[in-house]
C-alpha cells in the first residue's frame, strides 16, 4: 500500500469514528499518523525533483523590496488586474482561467517602501494536493510576508476553500507558532510539563510525540488550551506563519446592499474593491503597508545631515543590529556604538547598542571603530 492511500485509509477510519472524550485520543494519534505521512510524500516528491532535475517544485521567483505579498485566488478572480493597479507590472489579463501560467513580479511604492506583489497562477481544489499548478503557487506562497486572498464578489465563499488549501500545505494564516518546546534526549522517556491547562491528556501529548519518533525527552507546554492539532504543527517542523488580507473584488458588478449580504455571510474582514474599475485600490495600499509592521529609520552619518527623503524600511521590532545588517554584512563588526534621537531613546542623541530596539521615525547613526571601511 502507497502513502496516499495509507493516508485515505486513515481519513476514512476518522470519519467513521464517532468524536468524544473516549475517542479524542485514538483521534489524535490517527491524525498525527496522517500528518507525518505526508511529510514523507511531500520529501519523497522534492527528493525525486532533486535527484531527475524535472521541473522546479516552485517557480523561479528572486525576493526583492521591503517585503514580498503574494495574490492568491482561484482562477479568474482578477489576480492579474489587481497587480496592474498595484504595481508597474503589466500581468496579461484576460477573461478565461489560467491566463497568468508563472509568477509575475510588480513592485508596489509606498510611504517610502518598496513592497514586491506576485500574480500568481489561479489555485482549485486539491491545490495542496498537487492539482492545477497548485504546489508551485504554495511553495512560492510559503515565502511570502503577507498573502492577499483575492475573492470574486459573486464567490465569496471561497474564502474557506483558499485557507484549507493553504493549510494543508503548512501555511497557517493568521496564526502564532504554539508556544510548545520539545528538548530530545537520549534517555529518561519523555516527561510533559504543561504550565497551563490544554484540550488533551498527558498520555496523548505523549503518544503523539512517539509517532513522531520522540521516545526521549522534555515538553513544556506555555500554550493556553494546546490542541492535538497544533502539537501537530510543532512536530512537522514545516509549518510557516503569514498575515492575510481578504479582498472582495468586482464590487462595480454590485450594490451596496449585495456587498451587506456578503459582509453578514463571511464577516467584516475582507476589504472590498474594483481592480477593473480602480475602486478603493488606495485603501489596500494602505492595508498591505498596515499589515506588513513597517517602521521608518532614518540615517544621519556622523557630522551630516539626516536622510529624510528615503528612510530605510525594517520590521517593526527591529534593532540597531537588524540596520547594519541591511547596510552590509560586515557593518555589524565594524560597530563602535550608535546614536538614536526619537521615541526609542531616553534622550536625544542617546548612546545604543546592537541590541537597541527602534521605533517609528527614529533617526539613527551609527559610529564605527576608527579605521574601519
Amino acid at each position: 500500500m502507497g502513502i496516499p492511500e495509507k493516508i485515505k485509509a486513515i481519513q476514512d477510519e476518522i470519519h467513521k469514528t464517532q468524536i468524544n472524550k473516549a475517542t479524542e485520543h485514538h483521534i489524535g494519534l490517527l491524525k498525527a499518523k496522517i500528518a507525518r505521512l505526508k511529510r514523507e510524500m511531500e520529501e519523497n516528491i522534492h527528493g525525486r525533483t532533486m535527484h531527475t532535475g524535472g521541473e522546479n517544485v516552485g517557480f523561479d521567483v528572486r525576493k526583492a523590496g521591503d517585503a514580498t505579498v503574494v495574490l492568491i485566488g482561484l482562477p479568474s478572480v482578477g489576480k492579474s488586474t489587481l497587480l496592474n493597479r498595484l504595481t508597474n507590472a503589466k500581468s496579461r489579463v484576460a477573461s478565461y482561467q489560467f491566463t497568468t501560467l508563472t509568477a509575475v513580479p510588480g513592485m508596489m511604492d509606498y510611504r517610502g517602501s518598496k513592497i514586491q506583489v506576485l500574480d500568481l497562477p489561479g489555485i482549485i481544489e486539491g491545490a495542496a494536493s498537487g492539482k492545477g499548478f497548485g504546489r508551485r503557487v504554495i511553495s512560492v506562497a510559503r515565502g511570502a510576508d503577507l498573502v492577499l486572498l483575492v475573492l470574486d464578489v459573486f464567490q465569496p465563499q471561497h474564502v474557506g476553500l483558499l485557507k484549507r488549501e493553504l493549510a494543508e500545505a503548512g501555511i497557517k494564516l493568521d496564526d502564532q507558532p504554539p508556544d510548545v518546546v520539545i528538548e530530545k534526549t537520549s534517555t529518561g522517556g519523555i516527561s510533559v510539563n504543561c504550565q497551563v491547562p490544554i484540550k488533551m491528556s498527558e498520555k496523548t501529548v505523549k503518544e503523539i510525540l512517539r509517532v513522531y519518533g520522540v521516545h526521549n525527552g522534555r515538553v513544556i507546554i506555555r500554550e493556553p488550551g494546546l490542541t492535538d492539532d497544533q502539537l501537530i504543527d510543532v512536530l512537522s517542523e514545516n509549518r510557516v506563519y503569514i498575515p492575510s488580507i481578504a479582498v472582495l473584488n468586482k464590487i462595480d458588478l454590485v450594490n451596496q446592499g449585495f456587498i451587506k449580504e456578503v459582509q453578514s455571510q463571511i464577516g467584516n474582514s475582507f476589504i472590498p474593491i474594483s481592480a477593473d474599475a480602480t475602486v478603493n485600490i488606495d485603501a489596500l495600499k494602505e492595508a498591505i503597508y498596515q499589515k506588513l509592521d513597517f517602521i521608518r529609520v532614518y540615517l544621519r552619518p556622523k557630522g551630516g545631515e539626516t536622510d529624510y527623503q528615503e528612510p530605510m524600511i525594517i520590521k517593526n521590532g527591529a534593532t540597531v543590529l537588524d540596520v547594519c545588517n541591511r547596510i552590509h554584512r560586515n557593518m555589524s563588526r565594524n560597530f563602535r556604538y550608535g546614536m538614536v534621537w526619537g521615541k526609542s531613546a531616553k534622550f536625544a542623541g542617546q548612546k545604543v547598542g546592537l541590541d537597541h530596539r527602534l521605533t517609528d521615525e527614529d533617526v539613527l547613526t551609527i559610529v564605527k571603530v576608527a579605521g574601519a571601511l
